[in-house]
């Protein structure tokens, strides 16, 4: 045999158990049920794409970020980094697919990225997407975002905001600063940093560079002061009333031909957000927003819960009409978002709105005597074919105290206990576990709590499944 090989992980990967699971399922089935109202439809792809198939659509910074993959036949493979891009490939593979193709996809991706566990940035992380290929109605791009308001609403996660930018505005810097069409997207990468890094590193990697924190060298884009000028007075458009924020773009680009035609989409959007009830405290204007991907190229958008404004985007997205374009030669329109299902748990965590729960189990069969095992067979499988989820103890202690422990660590709702005493009487003992963790804290005399019994209370054995339904009942209420 060989020597012991020490359990670890690679950093930005982590283990989950069972309340994070519980609580990460409960975000993708609540997300879905408010996905499916809106009519998308299940996808799967593969986690292995090719690597050109990956490569090709990456931005700079995202290149860096794949994980390559060496195929049985040595073909060059990668972890996808996002699930656009295989929905890209299949919409490309699968001619015969109807147009609109409206899909969710629910599933992890990987990037070599710097992690940051404690505020939800990983190297395997879930992401939960819709996406509607096909589309060039401005419609889509609305209801991607009444999408993700109805998506944070429904998960109960207090106060949010939805801040809707543009391709076609941030376009307009271009010729206002005088820089080069084809240097775009190096100041939208830049530009895409402008939380995390502030104005002042983001001012000097459009000029000159600067040294970073590690003491390496981060080189700048080379434009002068005036041209950073214009740039900086367009990012001091901030969020506010929409109309306001579209009467700034209007008087700051008055000179630059094409303004009204990139404003006026998100004049069109304002009006249908105000009737449909998704108000300015829900949806903003904020232009600053650039998204670092290269292949958005119109609406971008991204969502962050007020109660954690420095927790940035939880779930993000836009429109993008060429990506396709690569695997199909012919300009496909398409829109869609991303919520980043790791990074929302630990946010819901920290605000305390997470459903954390343990068990799977609303009942737990304790053992009181190994004789009596089929008794216990039967109770817990009479339960189970009534609906109600149940485990039977079998573990090796014996002592009830014990297991009535084990149920509690799990938080598991009911016990139910049946000794010789209950046997002979032809009753069963239900405790209802949520008011004995209740009653401990106020209860200090052990004598007192014996006599009291909180929680506990016999019920024939013919009623068990009627009197378990009704106590599970009652503790749903509390």
């Amino acid at each position: 045999m060989g020597g012991i090989v020490e359990p670890r992980l690679l950093r930005g990967l982590r283990d989950y158990f069972a309340d994070q699971m519980h609580a990460r399922q409960w975000i993708i089935d609540t997300v879905r049920a408010v996905y499916e109202r809106y009519g998308y439809v299940p996808l799967g792809t593969p986690a292995i794409e090719y690597l050109d198939v990956l490569s090709g659509t990456a931005g700079e910074e995202t290149q860096k970020q794949l994980f390559e993959v060496k195929g049985p036949e040595d073909e060059r493979l990668g972890l996808r980094f996002d699930q656009t891009v295989s929905l890209a490939r299949v919409v490309a593979q699968y001619p015969d697919l109807p147009r609109p193709f409206r899909r969710y996809q629910v599933a992890s991706v990987w990037r070599c990225d710097n992690p940051y566990e404690k505020r939800g940035r990983f190297r395997e992380f879930i992401q939960f997407d819709i996406d509607a290929i096909g589309v060039e109605s401005e419609i889509a791009d609305l209801e991607t975002i009444t999408a993700m308001c109805d998506a944070m609403r429904a998960l109960n996660t207090g106060p949010f905001r939805v801040r809707v930018s543009d391709r076609r505005v941030l376009n307009l810097l271009m010729p206002l600063a005088g820089i080069k069409p084809e240097m775009a997207h190096d100041v939208f990468r830049v530009l895409d940093k402008l939380d995390k890094l502030g104005a002042e590193k983001v001012r000097l990697e459009l000029t000159t560079g600067y040294q970073d924190e590690s003491g390496s060298r981060v080189p700048g884009l080379g434009f002068s002061a005036a041209q950073v000028d214009q740039i900086e007075q367009f990012l001091a458009i901030r969020p506010a009333k929409r109309e306001d924020v579209l009467a700034q773009v209007r008087s700051l680009f008055q000179t630059v031909p094409g303004v009204e035609e990139a404003v006026a989409p998100l004049t069109r959007m304002s009006h249908q957000l105000t009737l449909l009830g998704y108000g300015e405290d829900q949806v903003v204007y904020d232009v600053s927003i650039a998204r670092g991907l290269a292949y958005y190229t119109g609406t971008i958008f991204e969502t962050e819960l007020l109660d954690l404004p420095e927790f940035g985007s939880v779930c993000s997205g836009g429109r993008y009409d060429d990506l396709v374009m690569r695997f199909l030669g012919e300009r496909v329109p398409a829109v869609g978002t991303s919520v980043g299902v790791d990074r929302l748990l630990v946010a819901l965590q920290e605000l305390g709105r997470a459903p954390l729960r343990k068990a799977t189990a609303q009942v737990l069969v304790t053992v009181f005597d190994q004789q009596r095992i089929d008794d216990y067979l039967g109770m817990t499988y009479e339960l189970r074919r009534a609906g109600i989820c149940a485990e039977l103890y079998l573990g090796t202690e014996k002592r009830i105290g014990k297991q009535v422990r084990y149920g509690d660590h799990y938080e598991i709702p009911v016990l139910v206990v049946c000794g010789s005493d209950e046997f002979a009487r032809g009753e069963v003992q239900l405790k209802d576990m949520s008011i004995g963790r209740r009653r401990t804290a106020e209860v200090a005399d052990r004598g007192q709590w014996r006599a009291e019994r909180p929680g506990q209370f016999n019920v024939p054995r013919d009623q068990l499944v009627a009197a378990v339904k009704n106590l599970l009942a009652q503790i749903a209420q509390e």
